[in-house]
């Protein structure tokens, strides 16, 4: 085995090549058409401290295929523009430094009788459920914040895939 690490062994710095232009793209194509709704939040280590190199993907479950791209800010802050089209959750894939494996979770649309069927919520215990829920901005009918907690108390819930 190689000493020097490679794309295989670790999850970064390898992001930022080309993320920026491609992330700025899918927002431009999500901002041309009605619909569109923004996710912004933050993702924070188990000492509740700025994750400030993670990248967000974002996919809108079905055969459309969309699909959204943010990376976090010093801040561990990050948004992005989305097709909703209805769907009741985002499934979503986290990277970072130190992960040799990504982060899948989903984040839930705040509301609405599809989550209340949808299987997979009920395998989570009833209490960890509020983890993966957007909250509704207020006065912005089109914009939800939601937190990533890595580790620690209120950790986001995350699925072995």
């Amino acid at each position: 085995m190689s000493e020097i690490p490679t794309p295989s062994q670790t999850a970064g710095p390898f992001f930022s090549i080309g993320l920026e232009r491609m992330c700025e793209e899918i927002a431009a194509a999500a901002r041309s058409e009605v619909g569109a709704v923004t996710v912004r939040g933050r993702v924070l280590d188990g000492d509740g401290a700025a994750v400030p190199d993670a990248l967000l993907e974002a996919w809108i479950p079905g055969e459309a295929g969309e699909f959204a791209r943010a990376a976090t800010n010093e801040k561990g802050e990050f948004a992005f523009l989305i097709m909703r089209r209805g769907a009741s959750h985002l499934a979503m894939v986290i990277f970072m430094r130190g992960l040799l494996r990504h982060l899948v979770t989903r984040m839930y649309f705040p509301g609405g009788a599809p989550n209340e069927n949808d299987e997979v919520l009920r395998l989570v215990p009833e209490e960890r459920r509020g983890t993966l829920f957007a909250v509704a901005v207020p006065g912005q009918p089109d914009a939800f914040e939601w937190t990533v907690r890595l580790q620690g108390e209120n950790e986001t819930v995350f699925f072995d895939v």
